[in-house]
C-alpha cells in the first residue's frame, strides 16, 4: 500500500478542480495546473477533498499511485501559494541585474549571459546582486530555470566560487600545500 497515495488532499478555498478522464485541472489565484492522470488511476473529488485510488495491483499502477498523489498535492499548493527559489552568487565581480524579461548575469566570463525568463516564472534580485529569487506557481518549472541557471557557472571545488542554491553545502578541496 502507498503511503503517499492513500492521503487526500484537502482543497482550500478559491481552488477549483475539474476532473476529466485522463488529466486533472486546478485553477487558483496564481494560474492553472494541468497534472495528467495515468491509466488505472481513479481521482475523485469529495467535500474540497481529492482521493486518488489505483484499479490494479500491479508494479507500474503502485508506483503511479503515490506519484500522481504527489503532482495533485504540487499543483493545488502552485496554485494557492506558489513555489520559491534562491541562488546565491559568490565570486569577485560576479553580479546579477533585471533588464525587462531578460536575467543578465556577469560570471567571469569574457561576456554577459543574457537569460530569457519564461513565462510563469517571476525572478527577482536584491540590492547586492547577489541572491535571485525564482518564483512561480509550477514545481517543475522554477526547479529547471533555478538548475539552468546554476549551471551556467557551478560552484568551484576549490574556493567555492559561482551560483549555488542558497541552503547548499559545498565541501571545498584542500588543494596545494607548501612545506
Amino acid at each position: 500500500m502507498s503511503r503517499i497515495g492513500v492521503k487526500p488532499i484537502p482543497v482550500p478555498a478559491g481552488v477549483q478542480v475539474t476532473i476529466k478522464p485522463n488529466e486533472v485541472e486546478v485553477k487558483g489565484p496564481k494560474g492553472v495546473l494541468k497534472t495528467p492522470v495515468p491509466p488505472k488511476i481513479e481521482v475523485t473529488l469529495e467535500e474540497n477533498t481529492i482521493y486518488v485510488k489505483r484499479q490494479s495491483e500491479d508494479k507500474q499502477t503502485k508506483s503511479f499511485h503515490g506519484l500522481t498523489r504527489a503532482l495533485l498535492n504540487n499543483s493545488v499548493i502552485g496554485v494557492t501559494q506558489g513555489f520559491k527559489k534562491q541562488l546565491q552568487i559568490i565570486g569577485t565581480g560576479y553580479k546579477a541585474a533585471l533588464k525587462g524579461r531578460v536575467l543578465e548575469l556577469n560570471l567571469g566570463y569574457s561576456h554577459p549571459i543574457n537569460f530569457n525568463i519564461p513565462d510563469g516564472i517571476e525572478i527577482s534580485v536584491d540590492a547586492k546582486q547577489n541572491i535571485i529569487t525564482v518564483e512561480g506557481y509550477d514545481k517543475q518549472k522554477v526547479g529547471e530555470v533555478a538548475a539552468v541557471i546554476r549551471r551556467f557557472r557551478e560552484p568551484d571545488a576549490y574556493k567555492g566560487k559561482g551560483v549555488r542554491y542558497v541552503d547548499e553545502q559545498i565541501i571545498l578541496k584542500q588543494g596545494k600545500t607548501g612545506k
